[in-house]
């Protein structure tokens, strides 16, 4: 990990004790601005959810759904079953997956920044083309540029608060990552529960807001100063050692500098960085970028943060709760980034990983076991054991943001050498969307032919990588 066996450059850690610094107010005002463009993300899995549920978007887009959800014959687990409903969701990220592999050469050639500008200008024309959406056409049309958006956001901003944050508290300042996420998600989730309220048209308000993020990601890349790491490695060693002085409060940076020109010279000797990062010495690396964000995934944290009030309604919420409910459990997630970010540069990831793993096993069997025997397919759950299902849910959605959430991001980030960096955080963010465009192009057809067994699915999948975490270093 990042302060472990490799200095920040990714060469070996000769002179990594030598290095000097502190967290100045040039590193935070980075990295703050920077992981704005974690709330991007983390808004459109906050927003997408809630809108899908709204009457309004609906009748004008999935007029069959509306019927399907007004019917009190249809089973309560179907309701929302709607492959073009799904496309709606899914598009996105598997847009997001293209342009992540596009935006691995961009952000190696023309600097970190380049990717988190083309990502804040691609998300705020797709949260203008939702919002004045005529048609299902240009609905889907906006989703892709909100997915071009994440693709080169999720690519750049992680290399880019790694390689800006003092190596002995980059775990925590990479967390910064995930608590901007989060935040979106929480955002999103109360935008909805107000603008559920100004039927009919208030879910444009909700998919429009999305370009006030769009916009600091954009102004922010272009006044943000590039990585030194960045500049050194496309020749501009002078601007880079610059740089390197003001973001660690002193001009004794002489070990660290030349660790950065010694992996940048590596580096640029490496003209097919998807090809090297085949060959044996960065298989290890190659493995945790795949399995990492795959597992993260098959948590099955997105069916929640996707259709967590379809999810609710399905389970004889009414609107009003469901939406509040969701609102909840992103509090929720919010709130647990920064139990990671006290705790992950001492107690070490792979405890994080496998006590949270644990904790949302547990929670997922409670609420199958819930629903299988005390919810039917036209019954509604009483008081008590709804209560019960949300605080079940709002405790899985705690361990994983202490654990998987953000781990999922800043691990891959931190173990890359220079040279293959860009193409090893492409590898991550295009799992993790591949996995995502799955779950969410399934899930609601899933819910409709397992019903409740849909949590024990998710919890053997879960399980299933217990093997995968004790082998990470602490």
């Amino acid at each position: 990990m990042a302060g472990g066996h490799f200095g920040p450059a990714g060469v070996a850690k000769e002179r990594a004790e030598q290095y000097q610094g502190r967290v100045t107010i040039s590193v935070i005002i980075a990295c703050v601005v920077a992981a704005v463009g974690g709330s991007l993300f983390g808004y459109d899995i906050g927003i997408s959810g809630g809108v899908t549920s709204l009457d309004g978007f609906l009748l004008k887009f999935f007029p069959g759904v509306y019927e399907k959800k007004k019917s009190v014959h249809e089973n309560n687990y179907c309701k929302y079953n709607d492959q073009g409903l799904s496309s709606f969701t899914s598009s996105l990220y598997l847009a997001g997956l293209v342009a992540s592999l596009i935006a691995s050469p961009v952000t190696r050639t023309y600097g970190r920044r380049a990717s988190i500008i083309c990502g804040g200008v691609s998300f705020l024309i797709g949260a203008t083309l939702n919002a004045s959406a005529a048609n299902l056409a240009m609905l889907l049309l906006g989703r892709i540029m909100l997915g071009v958006g994440i693709g080169f956001g999720n690519q750049a901003v992680p290399v880019y608060l790694s390689e800006m944050a003092p190596t002995h508290l980059r775990g925590a300042l990479n967390m910064m990552f995930q608590l901007a996420t989060t935040t979106g998600i929480f955002t999103a989730n109360m935008i909805n529960y107000g603008t559920q309220k100004l039927d009919p048209w208030g879910w444009r308000l909700s998919l429009g807001l999305a370009a006030v993020p769009a916009v600091l990601m954009t102004v922010g890349g272009i006044l943000l100063p590039e990585t030194p790491n960045s500049l050194i490695e496309r020749g501009m060693q002078d601007k880079g050692r610059k740089v390197l002085e003001k973001i660690r409060g002193t001009k004794n940076v002489d070990a660290e500098f030349e660790d950065m020109v010694d992996a940048s010279e590596l580096a640029n000797s490496i003209k097919h960085p998807f090809r090297n990062i085949l060959i044996k010495r960065n298989r290890p690396q190659l493995v945790m970028a795949i399995l990492l964000p795959a597992f993260q995934i098959l948590t099955g944290i997105n069916s929640i943060l996707f259709y967590a009030p379809v999810l609710f309604q399905s389970m004889g919420f009414g609107g009003n709760a469901s939406l509040y409910s969701s609102a909840v459990t992103g509090a929720v997630l919010c709130s647990s980034t920064f139990i990671t970010i006290a705790t992950v540069d001492r107690v070490g990831r792979r405890f994080l990983l496998i006590s949270g793993g644990i904790q949302m096993i547990i929670c997922q069997v409670i609420v199958s076991v819930i629903l299988g025997l005390k919810f039917g397919d036209n019954q509604h759950l009483s008081k008590g054991f709804s209560v019960l299902v949300v605080v079940m849910i709002c405790l899985f959605v705690l361990a994983f943001g202490w654990s998987w959430g953000g781990l999922g991001w800043t691990i891959p980030s931190e173990i890359f050498p220079l040279e293959t960096r860009s193409a090893g955080q492409s590898i991550t963010v295009a799992v993790n969307l591949l996995f995502t465009f799955v779950i969410a192009q399934s899930f609601l057809s899933l819910l409709c032919a397992f019903k409740f067994g849909n949590l024990p699915l998710l919890r053997w999948l879960d399980s299933s990588h217990d093997h995968f975490r004790l082998l990470l270093p602490p």
